[in-house]
């Protein structure tokens, strides 16, 4: 019996039907290599598990009980892009996707058919708890991609694309909020993605719940995203963190979440969030800081 994949690897996706279920997970490595260019050795792919342990490359795949065109998230790079990502960024590299004018950011979200959107999805969206909220805890809703973790970049492992301070940052965050992952994309590369950078499990923090792209952010929030329009119908509790790209050039010098933690534990102390504007957080922080 034929197996068909679809594999997900820098930004784009590649089909595999030439398989079938008597090959083992090295003659996938091998197809996804014709296709890629990444050496078997190199890749890791995510997801792809027998009993709960990745899949040894000896496994045949009619064991993995693959549905078809399961997609599967690879991690790896070409020999030649181990030397790309040493040279330097090219100039005015950033993500041009956003905009920030206020009196639309205004009309938009008091648009009565975004409101009904809204109202639609708070009463059709469940809500699958990993652990109980505390009382007393303000939320903390981040997105993965760019805010946690460089998803175009190229390597072997998540953990060289995970931004710097990421489980000081949770940790330190964890003493005042519950905390909520969010990303616009399916909840299975939500989850792949999470117990891959030892989120999931981490012991020294708990998720309350992660958000899919079917999700809406309520009051009461602060968000980190790295796009702007991502909490376009609720702006006052948005702030914008700067995009965490090229992590191999940028690992040793980011310190967003380093001095980001330093703000939330700030505002912790506040009773109500209304009157901030986390547009300007690095300057509280500084006068804060200065008092």
């Amino acid at each position: 019996m034929s197996v068909s994949v679809i594999i997900k690897w820098g930004g784009q996706e590649y089909t595999i039907s030439t398989l079938s279920e008597e090959d083992t997970v090295l003659d996938l490595k091998q197809s996804i290599k014709s296709l890629t260019g990444v050496l078997p050795e190199r890749q890791k792919l995510l997801g792809l598990k027998i009993k709960g342990k990745p899949a040894e490359d000896d496994i045949k795949l009619g064991t993995l009980k693959l549905k078809p065109n399961t997609k599967i998230m690879m991690m790896g790079s070409r020999e030649e892009s181990l030397e790309e990502v040493l040279a330097p960024p090219p100039e005015n590299d950033d993500v041009i996707n956003d905009f920030d004018i206020e009196e639309e950011v205004i009309e938009v979200e008091n648009r009565e058919e975004n409101l009904a959107k809204i109202a639609r999805r708070v009463k059709e969206y469940k809500v699958e708890e990993l652990n109980p909220p505390r009382e007393g805890k303000r939320l903390l809703v981040l997105d993965v991609d760019y805010t946690l973790f460089d998803h175009k970049s190229c390597a072997e492992t998540g953990q060289e694309l995970m931004r710097p301070f990421l489980h000081e940052f949770l940790t330190t965050a964890y003493e005042d909020y519950d905390i909520v992952i969010w990303s616009a994309t399916s909840m299975k590369w939500i989850d792949a993605k999470m117990k891959e950078l030892g989120v999931t499990d981490n012991p020294n923090y708990k998720i309350t719940f992660m958000l899919d792209s079917a999700a809406m952010i309520t009051k009461n929030t602060i968000m980190f995203d790295d796009i702007g329009r991502n909490f376009l119908m609720n702006p006052q509790n948005g702030l914008k963190i700067r995009p965490f790209m090229k992590a191999h050039l940028n690992r040793e010098k980011d310190k967003e979440l380093f001095k980001l933690a330093q703000y939330l534990k700030e505002i912790a102390k506040l009773d109500d969030f209304s009157g901030l504007n986390h547009k300007h957080w690095e300057r509280y922080l500084s006068k804060k800081q200065n008092q």
